[in-house]
């Protein structure tokens, strides 16, 4: 049940890259981040207003916890995002987030106290090389106009990370969707400052259907359902196991491109997404035998 989850968690994002990148050809970053997490915290604020006696009164001693979630989530990793995709392109940002997981396992490992084991180590390895090989014949370019698109999505891939790794705890103690929400809205207070000071003003009169629906799908889908399974996992695995499942975007994608657009996979994604699936696999193979022990 927890991989079908990560499953539907992975398609929701394989989607993400192409419509963020797309709506910020017409729709300046900081403006489509402003309603991207507007629409997200105030569907979370329906939802939880009709759940408010479920909710967990959050401790003191976590309030900075919920700070730093906020700001790693919003203006640090949905602001870089966006802002280097801009400079960038779809395929050179799905590969960066592909480095999440070694950036997971490394934090992990080393200030988290995540367990070691060379199947999880060799098994996040494998899955970013043939994470490579599908996203070389999707056109990765590492040319010098998009370097500082690059080094700000490599950015926002470690913070990724860390929001991973720092929010676990968060949400075994208080709840996945609970606590995405929180992350939400704080982030979005930490976010008004720099989206005002930057010049721009809410104009949603500007924005045309196209840009609304992929809005929503930013702000509902992606950061509404689509953070919340993410968190939802990691209180059923290690950080380090969720995380690899990011690279079965760029396959996820090529085989929603085939279903949709009928453009075939070829060869070379064939062996690409063959190397990334099993190392998605290797990775969860000392879980399986801990629980059978």
């Amino acid at each position: 049940m927890m991989y079908l989850i990560l499953l539907i968690q992975q398609l929701i994002a394989s989607g993400t890259h192409l419509i963020a990148k797309d709506i910020t050809n017409s729709v300046e970053p900081p403006v489509v981040l402003f309603f991207r997490t507007a629409l997200s915290v105030t569907g979370y604020a329906l939802w939880f207003s009709m759940r408010r006696k479920d909710l967990k009164k959050i401790e003191k001693k976590d309030y900075w916890r919920i700070v730093l979630l906020g700001a790693l989530n919003v203006p640090i990793n949905q602001f870089l995002f966006l802002t280097g995709l801009q400079g960038s392109t779809a395929p050179n940002g799905a590969l960066l987030y592909a480095l999440s997981p070694a950036f997971v396992l490394i934090v992990g490992l080393l200030f988290f106290g995540e367990s070691r084991g060379w199947k999880k180590i060799a098994g996040v390895i494998i899955a970013i090389s043939g994470c490579v090989l599908v996203l070389t014949e999707r056109g990765i370019s590492l040319d010098d106009e998009y370097f500082v698109g690059n080094l700000l999505i490599l950015t926002a891939s470690f913070s990724w990370a860390m929001y991973t790794v720092v929010g676990k705890p968060m949400v075994i103690k208080y709840g996945a969707f609970y606590v995405t929400a929180l992350s939400l809205t704080v982030g979005m207070l930490l976010y008004l400052p720099i989206f005002f000071s930057l010049g721009h003003t809410p104009e949603p009169q500007l924005l045309t259907t196209t840009n609304w629906l992929h809005l929503g799908y930013l702000g509902l889908v992606t950061s509404g359902l689509g953070f919340g399974l993410w968190y939802y996992a990691l209180t059923k695995m290690e950080a380090s196991r969720v995380a690899v499942f990011n690279n079965l975007q760029p396959i996820l994608t090529t085989i929603l491109a085939f279903m949709f657009f009928g453009t075939s996979p070829t060869t070379l994604f064939l062996i690409g997404g063959s190397i990334a699936l099993f190392g998605v696999v290797l990775t969860q193979q000392r879980k399986k035998r801990n629980a059978a022990a």
